[in-house]
């Protein structure tokens, strides 16, 4: 029965680690928003309309028929500096309760588990001719790096977690007339992932517990499409969309320490898990009001829900789990987020911009992990471009976010939570401060 436990507690802590392939925190889930300079300003109200900017071609590929005929490039840079503490008590609980010798609740501090990143994303589009365009944009949809203090509370269920994407959208456009525009795109994606936590068998054996690893990566394949109507003048609606990216990650899990009264060697497992990343539906609109001043506004739904459980499985034969891997559930809602933004022409070379939004995450208490504290968040933004020349202009933009109150509480009835771990409640302090700048350049 002992051994069937510590089979339990091995299985479970890979699938927690597992966890990270949907963590994040800045766009719902574990997405990027930050693919834009201009728009950042705006709290990317109007992302899907066209504009000065081809960036908007990340969320709809229509819109760079606006740019004309030639060369353009532009390229943007955004540095996230998140904050997040989780502030709470573990309590362990059967068979760690028992290699811990019943030291009780631990209260150690996560320290801030968010890193600072950098984010780039470079777009290309050439107008070929008055009707047809070809672009190229190159962003990381998809990322994330946090890691707490190596000892923390929370340990068991978590300890660094890195995902890391670059995608690839090379895209052609249509200009059908002065009305409409419509494109579409293939994506090429790859993905990795690289999480550990805290091996629960080891917890009586060292001072310093080992971690459990968990790394894997794929290469995978979507496509995009949009829509841009201009009904009147002054008047734009666009419509974006990017597809789920279905992605095999094969890698491996790290068994970090051997365990002989109980049978346990240390060990490498391959493994291979099927993810499915979500598809994107952007709505987007602008009314110009005067000849200086326009309303930007957008919605849009990411299909989160989608994730729901990934069945995870070894490659190699060397499972010490005869019945097999776990499946991974994730249970996420979908994603939504509602922006409004303005910009004013100051003058022929300078233009201002602010908006608010405000996102719905796709994590609720009921399944909020401590790799993932994410929550609802209000968005305040402002931005400006100066353009010296005709063919040169930089924009800078600048976002801070505010998240709802939030909490974790890992206890029966959550879905992360073993009887064999431990309960982890804790309350989520955090904020996010973005900024962001771009070059762009018309050939």
């Amino acid at each position: 029965m002992m051994w069937a436990n510590k089979k339990t507690i091995l299985f479970t802590s890979t699938a927690l680690a597992l966890s990270m392939v949907a963590g994040a925190a800045h766009a719902g889930g574990f997405a990027l928003r930050e693919q834009s300079a201009y728009y950042q300003g705006t709290s990317f109200a109007g992302n899907g309309t066209s504009g000065n900017t081809i960036s908007s071609m990340f969320w709809n590929p229509a819109t760079i028929t606006a740019a004309g005929k030639g060369l353009t490039f532009e390229s943007h840079s955004s540095f996230i500096a998140p904050q997040s503490d989780l502030n709470g008590a573990f309590t362990p609980q059967g068979t760690v309760n028992t290699l811990t010798g019943g030291f009780g609740a631990s209260t150690a501090p996560s320290g801030d588990i968010a890193s600072n990143a950098w984010i780039p994303s470079t777009y290309t589009s050439y107008g070929l001719t008055d009707k047809w365009y070809f672009g190229l944009a190159i962003n990381t949809p998809f990322g994330l790096a946090t890691k707490p203090e190596q000892s923390w509370a929370g340990q068991y269920y978590s300890r660094s977690s890195e995902v890391f994407s670059v995608n690839v959208n090379p895209t052609v456009a249509y200009k059908v007339n002065d009305m409409v525009s419509v494109a579409a795109g293939l994506q090429v994606e790859y993905l990795q992932i690289r999480l550990k936590s805290a091996y629960p068998l080891a917890a009586s054996l060292t001072s310093s517990v080992p971690s459990t690893e968990v790394k894997g990566g794929s290469l995978g394949f979507g496509a995009t499409a949009g829509i841009t109507i201009k009904p009147m003048e002054g008047t734009e609606i666009g419509v974006g969309f990017r597809s789920a990216v279905f992605h095999n990650l094969e890698g491996h899990f790290i068994n970090p320490a051997s365990v002989p009264a109980v049978g346990v060697s240390s060990s490498r497992t391959g493994i291979e898990a099927n993810v499915i990343l979500p598809e994107m539906v952007t709505l987007s609109a602008k009314q110009r009001i005067t000849d200086k001043f326009t309303v930007l506004g957008t919605v849009e739904w990411t299909n989160w829900s989608r994730l729901g459980t990934v069945h995870l499985s070894a490659t190699d034969g060397t499972t010490t789990n005869p019945t097999g891997l776990p499946d991974l559930a994730f249970n996420y809602d979908d994603g939504w987020f509602f922006a409004v933004g303005g910009e004013y022409d100051f003058n022929d070379q300078v233009t201002l911009r602010a908006g608010v939004a405000y996102e719905l995450s796709p994590i609720d208490e009921d399944i909020r992990s401590t790799r993932l504290p994410d929550n609802d968040r209000l968005w305040l933004s402002a931005g400006a471009t100066w353009k010296p020349s005709e063919h040169l202009a930089f924009d800078v933009g600048y976002s801070h976010l505010i998240p709802a109150d939030t909490q974790i509480n890992i206890g029966p009835g959550h879905q992360d939570y073993n009887a064999n771990i431990g309960t982890y409640t804790a309350d989520v302090e955090s904020q996010v401060n973005i900024i962001s700048a771009s070059l762009r350049y018309k050939f």
